[in-house]
């Protein structure tokens, strides 16, 4: 019975090994045939660790074919570490074929960055243009504002080439971007004249070109193109404009705070003359108590009393006379 059992076991177990054996074998079979050997046990063992051995097969398959020797293990362990195998494979490829240097370890080390390592190599064969700036951010021009005011809109095209030493680490096309409108207009805003940048805007390139703006990125700048270049706002003079306007209005404040203390000390001044003139009204009430006192005491008589009433009348009539003859002039 117990032999009995055994039998079937191994039965089971030799089964198994004819199932995967059978499974695996085209894939066996066609990295036998193409040069690319990939042994049945490592087959078997890409699909015990979740290991697409299709994939490992045919990237192995086509290295081979281009005269590239990347060990399966080395592919696998790119596999595990969700890495793209095929994309990698095809970018050793065409850097093969381009004669670009480009070890399975950095191709590897790129496509783990998150970059796309067969469009890096691709583009360091076909250089490619970027736009600048990047329309798709919602702006169409990069402004900028020479010495003499006149601000110009201008459109630039960047030809770069991948840098395939630079890509891990290296700063992006945003990067670049930046930087040429920076650029930009740190070159036009140290122009005389804007006519001085319409008739050579090339000069706006070479000086672009001079600052070594791909350092520390992941791109060449081969060249710096003005696609178009117009003319804008006079900013100069809407700024004068902005500070006259703004002149005007402080001035019109410091005079309304002139006229505001004249008026306040006109009215200071008129509350003064009505105190002098009660303090004039108390003093005269004060007469007619000192006469009456002089009367007492003796020091004034009739006569002196009289004579000092006549002079008050003339002086009344006097007065009268002038106004009269002043109403009639």
């Amino acid at each position: 019975m117990a032999y009995l059992i055994v039998l079937i076991g191994v039965g089971i177990i030799a089964i198994g090994f004819l199932i995967l054996f059978f499974r695996f074998f085209g894939l066996w079979f066609r990295s036998l045939l193409s040069g690319a050997y990939v042994g049945m046990g490592k087959l078997i063992g890409m699909w015990l660790r979740h290991v697409n051995p299709a994939v490992i097969v045919d990237s192995r398959i086509m290295l081979s074919k281009a005269g590239l020797e990347v060990a399966s293990d080395m592919l696998e362990t790119h596999f595990l570490a969700r890495g793209d195998v095929m994309k990698v494979s095809r970018a050793l490829v065409a850097a093969n074929k381009a004669n670009i240097e480009l070890p399975f370890q950095r191709a590897a080390a790129i496509d783990l960055a998150g970059r796309d390592v067969l469009e890096a190599v691709r583009t360091s064969v076909n250089p490619k243009v970027i736009d600048c700036p990047d329309a798709s951010k919602g702006k169409h021009t990069i402004d900028a504002v020479a010495k003499d005011g006149i601000q110009l809109q201008v459109k630039a095209r960047v030809t770069v080439r991948a840098n395939i030493e630079r890509l891990v680490g290296g700063a992006t096309e945003e990067t670049i971007i930046a930087r040429v409108g920076e650029g930009i207009v740190t070159t036009i805003g140290s122009s005389e004249s804007y006519k001085a940048v319409l008739e050579n805007p090339d000069t706006i390139s070479k000086r672009v070109l001079e600052k070594g703006l791909d350092a520390g990125t992941a791109f060449e700048i081969l060249s710096i193109d003005i696609a178009d270049i117009d003319v804008g706002a006079n900013v100069g003079a809407k700024l004068q404009a902005d500070q006259a306007e703004a002149d005007k209005r402080r001035f019109q404040a410091e005079a309304e705070k002139r006229r505001a203390a004249a008026q306040a000390r006109e009215q200071e001044m008129i509350a003064l003359v009505q105190e002098n003139r009660a303090k004039v009204v108390l003093a005269e009430a004060e007469i007619p108590l000192a006469i009456a006192e002089a009367f007492k005491s003796g020091h004034l008589g009739v006569m002196d009393y009289y004579r000092l009433k006549n002079i008050q009348a003339d002086t009344d009539m006097r007065s009268s006379i002038g106004s009269s003859a002043s109403g009639e002039k």
